[in-house]
């Protein structure tokens, strides 16, 4: 099992900039919360990839979330990255997971949304449609160049358990050679799902770049971590309501929620619903149930 990294570069002479990524261990972390249909889990893994390499070109504290929702098979996609390189991912579809393009899976109705949640100050949200036969690099692309207005390219892979990606972006300061964005984009093309599944990412950087020049950065290493909690789920109870709530207790002797990022359970019984209600926050004596 190699090591999850995430490396930014720079071209000194051009207006790109990059990142590239390679996620083993917070990947396995995810497949194994749940039994995911083989095609699922690679649309999985490449947005988790994304994500990843979107978050890195962000400055500020919070948490980037990117969801697919669709009404066909797969009803939703969800990736969370923090500013802290922690990542999580699940799925939800119904029956049989055909091995056909996202947007098939998907159904009708589907779009890509991408919220930005600080972690102090106002959440913001973007949201495009998505055409048939994009896969999750042609979705993001889009969504950069019509949402934030900019020029993205990205190659993504997954197997044998792991997944990558390479990015460059075209900045707004533009400075140096003029024709280095396409030069730099036919380049990265060259790249295969093997190389990046199997190089380390600063060989592929070079294999790559060799005769540019590249600044690289001190990688970061992402990593799986959920950030459910008791508290935060008797805040979605009291959201849900006590009229809600109780029916559950009346019907089942406790309330019982189960995390679908990490797969933790959480245990509220009368007691503990009285005292949540009551204004006293959630209940620390009932164990928690894993």
């Amino acid at each position: 099992m190699t090591q999850d990294t995430l490396e930014r570069f720079l071209f000194d002479d051009a207006p790109v900039r990059g990142e590239i990524v390679k996620l083993d261990a917070s990947y396995r972390e995810v497949l194994a919360r749940h039994d995911y249909p083989p095609v699922l889990a690679r649309f999985i893994g490449e947005l988790m990839a994304a994500g990843t390499l979107l978050s890195a070109t962000l400055k500020f504290d919070g948490t980037l979330v990117m969801q697919l929702h669709g009404t066909g098979a797969v009803r939703l996609l969800v990736v969370e990255v923090t500013s802290d390189n922690t990542i999580r991912a699940m799925a939800r579809w119904e029956g049989d997971i055909p091995d056909v393009s996202l947007a098939e899976l998907l159904g009708n109705d589907r779009r890509f949304m991408l919220t930005l949640d600080p972690d102090e100050g106002e959440a913001y949200q973007g949201i495009v449609g998505l055409e048939p036969g994009q896969n999750v690099a042609e979705i993001i692309e889009h969504y950069m160049k019509h949402s934030e207005q900019l020029e993205t390219r990205l190659w993504l892979a997954c197997g044998n358990g792991m997944s990558a990606g390479l990015m460059v972006q075209k900045m707004p300061a533009g400075h140096g050679d003029p024709d280095a964005w396409e030069r730099i984009q036919m380049l990265a093309q060259t790249i295969t799902d093997e190389e990046m599944l199997g190089l380390p990412v600063r060989d592929v950087l070079y294999r790559l770049f060799n005769e540019e020049q590249v600044r690289v950065f001190d990688p970061a290493m992402p990593r799986f971590a959920c950030t459910c909690s008791r508290e935060r789920v008797g805040g979605m109870l009291e959201m849900v309501g006590r009229e809600e709530v109780d029916h559950v207790l009346a019907e089942k002797g406790s309330v019982d929620v189960t995390c679908e990022f990490c797969g933790k359970g959480y245990h509220f019984d009368l007691v503990d619903v009285e005292q949540l209600f009551a204004g006293h926050g959630t209940a620390q004596g009932s164990a928690q149930r894993h």
